[in-house]
């Protein structure tokens, strides 16, 4: 979604598949990092946690989509990242229009339902 690219597997391994084969069933997929590209942003790191989801997410990414955008403008762009991103796999929640403090955001989910908002 953010464009940001995972690294390269460590020293003597092909692929991150290979590497996680190495480790014990536990440790298998149970971290991820990424970097954007361009260097500017900053260096994402997830990692799995043994509680399971109960009620919110531990973590709300808002991804700027209309910065500077307002009205008809502004949910056009959001309205196309949001068909962009229902294609990888996210789903629509909910529009939260513009009211006299905050511009519209669209509130979706990844695949794992975990809430993000496009801002």
């Amino acid at each position: 979604m953010l464009g940001y690219v995972a690294p390269a597997p460590p020293e003597g391994f092909a692929s991150w598949d290979d590497f996680n084969r190495t480790l014990p069933p536990e440790q298998r997929d149970s971290w991820f990092a990424c970097t954007d590209p361009s260097g500017v942003g900053p260096r994402l790191y997830f990692q799995r946690v043994p509680e399971g989801k109960v009620v919110k997410n531990r973590l709300h990414l808002d991804v700027r989509v209309g910065t500077g955008l307002v009205g008809e403008e502004r949910l056009a762009a959001l309205e196309a990242e949001c068909a962009r991103l229902i294609q990888l796999g996210a789903a629509r929640v909910r529009l939260l229009p513009a009211d006299e403090e905050n511009e519209s955001c669209l509130v979706m989910q990844d695949v794992e339902g975990n809430e993000f908002c496009l801002a």
